[in-house]
């Protein structure tokens, strides 16, 4: 993994049972990256974001869009150099993600955990 285009990727090929539709919006600032849906019936918003460093950045519009929708809003954070390795945090997290960085204690950790908490969402 290289950016977040390689993350994407990643995240299809290894959530296969997860809907996914890659949202590009350049109207509302703040959108997250993904809109998933799962077997249970139940959508759910994906920020993508990619680090070499424990800092992560985020646009203040991102930043206020996880402020106000706290429930079924997640972070997955691709980090290098450890290829491959994936965090999951919920996007009510992200203040705290903001401020600690990839020292906070992520929701889950690699893609087996990821997808199935988005699984059982």
């Amino acid at each position: 993994m290289k950016n977040e285009r390689d993350l994407w990727r990643e995240l299809k090929r290894n959530t296969t049972k997860i809907s996914w539709n890659r949202l590009e919006n350049r109207s509302l600032l703040g959108t997250p990256d993904l809109l998933g849906y799962n077997a249970n019936s139940t959508f759910f918003t994906v920020e993508l974001k990619y680090t070499s460093v424990h800092k992560i950045r985020f646009s203040p519009h991102q930043i206020a869009f996880h402020v106000k929708h706290e429930n079924n809003t997640f972070i997955l954070v691709g980090r290098s150099p450890d290829k491959g390795k994936v965090c999951l945090y919920p996007g009510s997290e992200i203040i705290n993600l903001v401020r600690e960085g990839l020292r906070l204690s992520p929701l889950a950790c690699g893609w087996d955990a990821c997808q199935l908490v988005l699984e059982r969402l």
